[in-house]
């Protein structure tokens, strides 16, 4: 879903809602979404057609007098799209999905806790809840107005799903994203625990020098092609959403590649990655708040190349408990992962050192309280192995805690792995 100012409202929103759609956000006749135009038309998605299909011709536009212009009747939720504009003239994008985990919390009268993670609040802004009113009618509009004009950005609708508003179409849908991804969270660390911790630190963003390369390697643009893919494919696996994460590979010494920071994740690409050198970033660009981190990680781990932070959901939900995560699991799990770090948000983010101490061959992967799971490795590849197989090991535990008691690799089983496979040890 990547745009400029040149691309057609329609486009838009095919991009949009196919891209909610394929990830299982909405169902075939489920979700809608609009755009008011600087003429004060709407164009909104339609009523009644299939959502795994829409093309540009079937988005449908409604003037400001009432006329409709496109092939197809408008969504029958067009009554609580025009209140909300009428209501809030900075709005120009409203999104209205159903994706499980948000109607899972419209069907309990909850609200997710958006101060489970770092950036969660400000991406959904305030976030409300309406009471239920028959799909479509004049009646839910205005409860749904009313929210909005009492100053909420996201609101979850009882017994049906949530709406977001925007100044853009991007700005809706990562509000809607950002709740869901924390919802799922949410619903995730019940199984563990019926008690969460909310962040209550600060991220800050460092001031760099500035320089201007004078050449361009082919294994930069090969790393800074790398970055981009795989930041797409852990999209595509669900293992980030947008604004959640920093992907960074080693050039050489104090040389490496970092995402910037705010990045669009499928819209990234390689030219968009901010190259680090002795201190100092490529000009014109803003590097991750992850930044200083990475070299000091750099710099005392001479055997990292490639550093990954996300916050999958399965994963993050032990982030937010403070549970720890066994890996002895299965011996993938094991010879991928080793024995888990876990530190506090506190000390990630205020003493960086005692972390990076932490961290070795032995122990290459970091679950850090309510921020996300950092993996290391020896290239981008093998940091990104270690991501999945961590989401993956973690959804084994959530869904063993459910059927019985998890029975973990003994230590002669592991001791056994670690001669076997030459793995590691922990001096």
């Amino acid at each position: 879903m990547y745009y400029n100012q040149y691309t057609h409202p329609r486009n838009i929103l095919v991009a949009t809602l196919t891209r909610l759609y394929n990830y299982g956000m909405t169902t075939t006749s489920g979700g809608n979404l609009s755009i008011k135009d600087d003429d004060g038309n709407i164009w909104i998605t339609p009523g009644g057609i299939d959502k795994g299909t829409l093309r540009p011709e079937d988005i449908v536009m409604v003037k400001p007098n009432g006329d409709i212009v496109g092939n197809h009747r408008p969504s029958c939720e067009l009554p609580f799209h025009r209140s909300v504009y009428t209501l809030r003239k900075d709005v120009k994008a409203v999104l209205h999905a159903h994706s499980p985990a948000l109607v899972a919390f419209s069907l309990t009268g909850r609200i997710p806790n958006t101060k489970l993670l770092p950036t969660i609040a400000e991406a959904c802004g305030k976030v409300d809840f309406a009471p239920y009113e028959i799909p479509g009618s004049e009646k839910l509009g205005n409860i749904i107005a009313a929210k909005f004009a009492e100053g909420a950005d996201s609101v979850i609708m009882e017994n049906h799903g949530a709406v977001m508003a925007g100044e853009n179409i991007l700005q809706a849908f990562a509000r809607f994203e950002a709740l869901d991804y924390v919802a799922r969270i949410e619903i995730n660390a019940a199984t563990l625990s019926d008690r969460t911790n909310d962040f209550i630190s600060k991220i800050e963003y460092a001031d760099w020098p500035f320089f201007k390369p004078r050449s361009i390697s082919p294994r930069e643009c090969e790393l800074r092609d790398d970055m981009a893919n795989f930041s797409s494919r852990a999209y595509r696996q669900r293992l980030l959403f947008s604004g959640s994460a920093f992907l960074s590979t080693r050039i050489k010494g104090d040389d490496f590649l970092i995402t910037p920071a705010n990045f669009e994740i499928m819209g990234l690409n390689g030219s968009d990655v901010v190259r680090m050198k002795g201190g100092a970033a490529e000009i014109g660009k803003t590097p991750s708040a992850a930044t200083a981190f990475c070299r000091k990680l750099y710099q005392k781990q001479d055997w990292i190349n490639s550093i990954i932070m996300t916050r999958p959901p399965n994963a993050m939900s032990f982030a937010v408990t403070g549970t720890y995560m066994d890996s002895r699991t299965i011996p993938e799990s094991y010879i991928m992962l080793r024995d888990l770090v876990m530190v506090k948000s506190e000390e990630y983010l205020c003493d960086p050192e005692a972390v990076i101490a932490q961290i070795s061959p032995a122990n290459p992967v970091v679950i850090i309280e309510n921020c996300g799971v950092l993996t290391c490795g020896k290239s981008i590849l093998e940091a990104f192995d270690r991501l999945e197989v961590a989401e993956f090991t973690a959804k084994c535990i959530l869904l063993a805690s459910r059927i019985g008691k998890l029975n973990p690799i003994s230590q002669q089983q592991v001791d056994d792995i670690i001669t076997d496979f030459k793995l590691p040890i922990k001096e």
